[in-house]
């Protein structure tokens, strides 16, 4: 078989330099039919394609082979069989012929009946306020000094364009709540449908076709906002390609090289400014002479308007420790001891932690994402103080509490001192029903005086709360003094001068 450079050769000599077949025969060294064939196909290359492939060995099992190539397509993915696979189960029926031959077999029926992953895709359209597509990524940042991986919200409006991100510590239902009520509050609204994928905090079932089981809570939010949820097909991710492009992007544009950042707060409110601002300079792909911006402020006019926020919460029943603790998300939080040994229910949000006891909240918490945290509230332990007040001292809540600086200097005074710590839980009881603010005033107040009492303290507060009415007595006129006598002090002295012994009453 020629090379394509023997060809370029013989074409050149023929039609470039005029020479003869012959000519060009003697000096290549090739055959008369060899170069007239070069030169009348016009072809630049050479190749042979066998018309009919032999099997001398595979030539039983070919039809054995189809059936297990076809039943094993059929299988998911994680379940079909290699090449080696059906070699081996055709080996073991008696095929005695060569791996290879099986494997160009089963790579040629393959291209047949195999759809190409690199297969044609239709581009999509949407008319305004139709829908957006939603997605999670994982990135990189630096917060407080360490590295963290974090996991990032991303919003597209199909129509538009218009993005917007935000970061999470965690990918779990209530930062889908918390991302979707924010992402509404800054669009202005909300689209009649949201592409998603099957993430499992939505999806509970994948069903055949478009039909899924979504999360009872998810459906409720997606309610609450007028949406309705639409799931894309397993491994289809150009049904949503708008927002796998985006991941992609806002990695390399906001994410590349990793930003230092102190907090999530601060992370976001730069994701959001940068979001905003590439979208006021980045140019519309399909609407010319328009930026993204642009076009967001068109549609904004198609979007749901969007009133309250959806109550972003997961509910999970727990029982509430001897220590008046509860678990979730491996750390511990207080609520009111009184709730010891007995049942709450734990409401996750994004950033919070509270826990509802009898219907009533006994815990409002700033929610951790570490791990082996304790978080107090020295007020939740009040009524065991009352029973328990020695445990003012050395009790784990009651370490470093930021009391007003008046406060704690009436604790130190009465820790000195036996039954003081009994008189300083009186006052903190004062302070929970009558208001801190209130039993700091006092607490200056008896400092002021000289005294750290409790029961000077306590009054102060009741008269603070209570102050006394004094009622104006109105007397006759015949009982009035016409002239109001003078106290004079002086007059002792001058009648026991006079009198030379004791005065008159002085037994």
């Amino acid at each position: 078989m020629l090379i394509v450079e023997t060809i370029a050769k013989i074409r050149r000599q023929h039609f470039v330099e005029g020479k003869k077949i012959k000519q060009i025969c003697r000096e290549l060294r090739l055959s008369r039919n060899t170069v007239r064939e070069a030169i009348r196909s016009g072809a630049t290359e050479h190749r042979y394609t066998r018309e009919h492939q032999v099997f001398p060995k595979l030539g039983p099992y070919l039809e054995r082979l189809d059936a297990l190539l076809d039943e094993n397509q059929k299988r998911p993915k994680k379940r079909r069989l290699k090449t080696r696979g059906l070699y081996d189960l055709l080996v073991g029926e008696g095929y005695a012929g060569g791996y290879d031959s099986v494997r160009r077999y089963a790579k040629k029926w393959l291209a047949e009946h195999q759809e190409s992953s690199n297969g044609a895709y239709i581009p999509l359209a949407f008319p305004p306020g139709d829908a957006y597509q939603f997605d999670w990524s994982h990135e990189q940042v630096v917060l407080g000094g360490i590295v963290q991986t974090v996991k990032v919200a991303h919003f597209r409006l199909c129509h538009s364009r218009k993005f917007h991100v935000i970061a999470y510590p965690r990918e779990s239902l209530e930062m889908v709540f918390d991302a979707h009520a924010k992402v509404f509050a800054c669009f202005g609204g909300a689209c009649r449908r949201g592409i998603y994928d099957n993430m499992p905090t939505a999806v509970d079932t994948v069903l055949p076709g478009k039909e899924r089981e979504f999360n009872k809570r998810f459906l409720q939010m997606c309610s609450h906002y007028l949406v309705e949820p639409v799931a894309c097909t397993p491994g289809s991710g150009w049904e949503k390609g708008q927002i796998e492009k985006q991941v992609q992007d806002i990695r390399n544009w906001l994410f590349i090289p990793r930003p230092r950042f102190a907090d999530f707060e601060e992370l976001n409110s730069w994701l959001a400014d940068r979001c905003q601002a590439l979208s006021e300079t980045r140019p519309h792909p399909t609407i010319e002479g328009k930026t993204i911006e642009e076009v967001f402020q068109e549609e904004k006019e198609s979007l749901i308007g969007v009133g309250s926020s959806f109550a972003g919460h997961v509910e999970h029943e727990c029982r509430v420790s001897s220590t008046s603790l509860v678990h979730y998300d491996r750390n511990h939080y207080s609520v009111e001891s009184r709730f010891a040994g007995k049942t709450a229910t734990i409401r996750v949000s994004a950033d919070r932690i509270r826990v509802i006891g009898n219907g009533e909240l006994i815990a409002d918490h700033q929610r951790q994402f570490g791990r082996d945290k304790t978080v107090y509230d020295p007020w939740h332990y009040l009524d065991a103080l009352r029973r328990k007040p020695g445990a003012l001292r050395n009790g784990a809540p009651f370490q470093n509490w930021p009391l007003p600086a008046s406060l704690q200097q009436v604790q130190r005074h009465l820790l000195q001192h036996l039954g003081g710590d009994r008189e300083f839980v009186d006052i903190l009881c004062a302070a929970r029903r009558h208001g801190l603010e209130m039993v700091e005033g006092a607490c200056r107040a008896a400092l002021a005086q000289g005294t750290t009492q409790g029961e000077v303290i306590l009054n102060l507060v009741s008269r603070a709360v209570a102050p006394p009415v004094i009622e104006e007595i109105s007397l006759p006129a015949w009982l009035k003094l016409r002239e109001a006598p003078l106290a004079d002090c002086g007059r002792y002295d001058l009648l026991r001068q006079q009198g030379g012994g004791p005065c008159i009453g002085m037994n």
